[in-house]
């Protein structure tokens, strides 16, 4: 007697146990960040398409000051499990709450800059602390 394969069940609690305790924390934080995203109701950075407006969510990275033609901009790196987009606020030195490790909610119209998605002047709303 042959034991049918399981693909089209889900995976019991054993499985996901299994699977939880073999895998990196990486790999862990990123699929926390695409559920995130998934029940905000955001687009995936992954499917987000050159000149799409957009509402995405995820962690931000990292925020420098670069300056762009001589004026002042913020730029983060906003990671939300699926791919990585650059946030950029224009003239702005710095903005209260933006840091590395925090979540937030960007919305605006996605482009493309030397291979990479972009979101210029963005509205945001900071994720509240007690959530993360």
């Amino acid at each position: 007697m042959s034991a049918a394969p399981r693909s089209g069940k889900p995976a019991g609690r054993l499985r996901r146990m299994l699977d939880r305790l073999s895998s990196s924390q990486e790999d862990l934080e990123s699929e926390e960040l695409r559920e995130d995203a998934a029940l905000t109701g955001c687009t995936r950075i992954g499917d987000c398409q050159d000149r799409q407006i957009v509402t995405v969510t995820g962690t931000l990275r990292t925020v420098t000051l670069r300056p762009r033609a001589g004026v002042p901009a913020l730029e983060a790196e906003l990671f939300d499990g699926t791919a990585e987009l650059d946030v950029v606020w224009l003239g702005r030195r710095s903005i209260v709450g933006i840091e590395p490790g925090r979540k937030l909610i960007a919305s605006g119209r996605i482009s493309m800059s030397r291979g990479r998605r972009v979101l210029f002047n963005p509205k945001y709303e900071l994720r509240p602390l007690g959530r993360e």
